[in-house]
């Protein structure tokens, strides 16, 4: 099932950098360099993933406020003292990388980043956004009591749809009791919260990755006394357990996961771009839908057929947008969006199919079997060309909105590959989890 997930994932992005990266995507519309310009950054996060993803390099994030010891936790996990650890609150002024030698067929990058409580402002979101994204599994070390801020923070991460292990590290300082009641508290954190769920039992790790010294008394045979200082050995094996767990049940499929959230960002920024950069074009083209449409509703005589033409005028109306944007967009992709906007637009679209039919109906009893009523005929057409105009100009508006959302649609669009995903996993995985957080999520 994992080669089967990262071969689809795989397919999918590159079909998104065959179709994004080719100018023609815009139909009849002229390349435009200056769009190309704008998108330039998007096509290279879609790249950037797929390179990750043959690469097979599986990437893990460690974040947390300052002096939870996470550099000692990344350090012992590679078994080296190679990231600098100190007493000195924020030693990791900046996200560091370094390379976990798991086994011959799995790549592991660590990444290591300074505390959330460290880096201020807009400086932080950014920096926690991008390593989050990248990430295919995030550690959040903890030592202690949970406070707000890291409550806030993991709360903050959940919504990058990233599989989360909350390490409880430093536990050498805590007597069996006190882990005890943490522990609990840990899984307790988020009744009557906002978010539900943050955290799940077997979500949550203990560790001492860096133990403090205690003092040894040593009686000699000759009567001496004499004090000195042990180092405990690190306890870091129930986290390094877990982690080759996760990575040999579901690594490759945290892999293809991870690049087609990204992908699905990248198409999503995108699209919004190109939504903006085309706004003009996109409202004239509304426009003449519109006219369109109210013209051939009002000058039919024949009920069904208004409907009818109506509903194809906005099928029209939505894949020319798509051309417009250079979105992929089949028949059948614009039939299911024109249904989405049927429905997310109200009572406004229904009522306007509704009074369509209704003056149809009328209109054509005018025609056929009351020639002097062409009056009263004239005043049904202009009606019913106004409402269906209307409806017309709403679908553009309310299509606007959904196609700045990214085009994902269709058999190996990111989105329909990360579904099929979500499916497939057993209950007993760390993705399983993320179903739900998918399917909340906007």
């Amino acid at each position: 099932m994992q080669d089967s997930h990262y071969n689809r994932a795989r397919a999918s992005l590159q079909q998104a950098l065959s179709w994004y990266s080719n100018f023609r995507r815009h139909g009849r519309y002229l390349p435009d360099t200056d769009l190309q310009a704008t998108v330039r950054s998007e096509l290279q996060l879609l790249k950037n993933a797929l390179e990750k993803l043959d690469r097979k390099a599986l990437r893990i994030a460690a974040f947390g406020l300052v002096s939870r010891g996470k550099s000692a936790v990344l350090n012992r996990l590679v078994g080296d003292n190679v990231l600098e650890v100190g007493p000195l609150h924020g030693v990791t002024k900046y996200p560091r990388s370094l390379g976990w030698v798991v086994s011959d067929k799995v790549q592991v990058e660590l990444i290591d980043t300074p505390g959330l409580d460290e880096i201020e402002g807009q400086a932080r979101a950014e920096m926690a956004r991008e390593v989050a994204l990248s990430a295919d599994l995030i550690l959040f070390i903890v030592a202690g009591d949970i406070t707000r801020t890291e409550y806030d923070a993991l709360a903050e991460l959940r919504t990058y749809h990233k599989p989360l292990i909350l390490v409880f590290n430093k536990i050498d300082l805590y007597p069996d009791q006190d882990r005890a009641t943490i522990y609990q508290q840990l899984q307790q954190w988020e009744k009557g919260e906002a978010v539900s769920e943050i955290l799940t039992p077997e979500e949550v790790v203990m560790v001492a990755a860096d133990p403090s010294p205690y003092q040894v008394r040593i009686e000699h045979e000759d009567g001496r006394i004499e004090q000195t200082w042990e180092k405990p050995q690190p306890q870091i094996d129930p986290l390094r357990e877990k982690i080759l767990e996760i990575l040999n049940r579901e690594g490759r499929s945290l892999l293809a996961l991870n690049a087609l959230v990204q992908a699905q960002d990248a198409e999503t920024k995108l699209a919004q771009k190109t939504v903006e950069y085309r706004a003009e074009q996109a409202e004239q083209i509304i426009w003449n839908y519109a006219r369109t449409k109210a013209a051939i509703v009002a000058l039919n005589p024949i009920a069904v057929l208004d409907v009818m033409g109506g509903i194809i005028a906005d099928l029209a109306l939505i894949r020319t947008l798509a051309r417009l944007y250079g979105l992929p967009m089949t028949s059948y992709e614009a039939g299911k969006l024109w249904q989405k906007i049927l429905w997310s637009a109200g009572g406004v679209l229904i009522s306007e199919i509704g009074s369509s039919l209704a003056l149809g109906v009328g209109k054509t009893g005018l025609a056929f079997n009351n020639p002097s009523g062409l009056a009263t005929y004239a005043t049904t057409a202009i009606i019913q060309g106004g409402i269906a105009g209307y409806g017309a100009y709403a679908v553009g508006k309310v299509a606007q909105e959904y196609l700045a959302q990214g085009c994902s649609w269709g058999q190996l669009g990111p989105s329909t590959v990360i579904e099929e995903i979500l499916s497939q996993v057993d209950a007993s995985t760390i993705i399983y989890r993320l179903r739900s957080e998918f399917s909340s999520s906007p």
